[in-house]
């Protein structure tokens, strides 16, 4: 049989160019996975949670679906299945309820008997093998809702702000956290936080996780009910970044990579794609974390609830999207649902 013939080819030359025929290449649901530069896994994920001094609290989060505010007294049987599914990590956050509990300079936030510091020790002891950060802010327990000590002009003092919140950085890892977090985005703090950590033996043992890349937008909502962190006059405009702030952003990330940070986080993710492949590029030694934050999260949800998309579906996008533009971990509220979609 001639060539042509058996190639099916009535002169010898191909209708389509050999290199012009990609799809043989991702015919298959497993070529497909095998496209990806970045393959989603378990480890990757970081799953918020939501603690508060009511120690038998377990109220839902309207605004976030499917999440809850818990106590110490809840919270153990709450993650004890996600963890036997494969949850390598949480991200803690405090939200303290009684009354009176609030101060200007947010005393709660490093309570020996506040919130966080018995969930570190809770799951420490609990669950050893689980990872415990602890985000570092002073918002959820300010009397005025901002990140950091205010002047007397209500603008943020750097130099007392800087000097709390390494105060509850090194609180927490004395405590057992194994990585802080700092969101508040204001300047200078990851240097005295490393500083404060290497003064009382605990910066080989501690990961610091910036926020480095955090803007100001509309977002929040849903974080900000759950954690009862909204200021209670202004903004925070003034220290996050404002939303066009791309050359902003690489000045931030460079600026904590040299105060001492081992990672970093862009925050919001979705639409800071253009911010994540930047960091890829300034911080490629680092971990670079993308926050797909609350009203993302609700987004998703709200999306799929009147039918616009399929939930599972576009999850997948978005978070493969984040791994796309370079970022190796995910703080994520879709953590429990990816756990089982990882399995199928």
């Amino acid at each position: 049989m001639h060539v042509a013939q058996f190639l099916n080819l009535n002169d010898g030359t191909p209708a389509v160019e050999v290199g012009s025929v990609l799809s043989g290449g991702y015919n298959h649901p497993l070529l497909r996975a095998w496209q990806n530069e970045r393959q989603l896994t378990k480890n990757m994920l970081i799953f918020p949670i939501f603690i508060s001094d009511n120690d038998d609290d377990e109220t839902a989060i309207e605004s976030l679906p499917n999440i809850k505010r818990f106590g110490v007294n809840k919270i153990t049987a709450y993650l004890e299945p996600l963890i036997a599914k494969g949850l390598k990590s949480v991200i803690i956050f405090g939200v303290p309820l009684k009354e009176g509990v609030k101060d200007a300079i947010g005393t709660a936030a490093d309570d020996p008997n506040g919130p966080v510091i018995k969930a570190i020790k809770l799951l420490r002891k609990t669950f050893p093998d689980l990872y415990i950060i602890c985000d570092v802010c002073l918002c959820e327990y300010t009397s005025h809702g901002h990140c950091g000590v205010l002047d007397d002009d209500g603008a943020i003092n750097i130099e007392e702000s800087v000097a709390r919140l390494a105060m509850v950085a090194l609180n927490y890892a004395k405590a057992g956290a194994h990585c802080v977090a700092p969101s508040d985005m204001i300047d200078g703090r990851i240097r005295m936080i490393k500083k404060g950590l290497l003064a009382n033996g605990l910066a080989n043992k501690t990961f610091v996780l910036s926020y480095s890349a955090k803007f100001s937008g509309n977002l929040y909502g849903p974080f900000r009910d759950a954690a009862c962190s909204s200021p209670s006059s202004g903004d925070r405009k003034c220290y996050q970044l404002p939303t066009g702030g791309r050359g902003l952003a690489r000045r931030a990330l460079k600026r904590d990579l040299d105060e001492g940070a081992d990672g970093i986080i862009v925050k919001p993710s979705t639409f800071y794609l253009d911010i994540m492949r930047d960091a890829s590029e300034i911080c490629q030694d680092f971990p670079i974390c993308a926050y797909h934050v609350s009203g993302e999260f609700a987004m998703l949800h709200a999306a799929a609830e009147k039918g616009v998309v399929d939930l599972k579906t576009i999850a997948f996008e978005s978070h493969q999207g984040f791994l796309r533009a370079g970022a190796r971990l995910i703080i994520t509220y879709l953590a429990p649902e990816f756990l089982d979609w990882l399995e199928q």
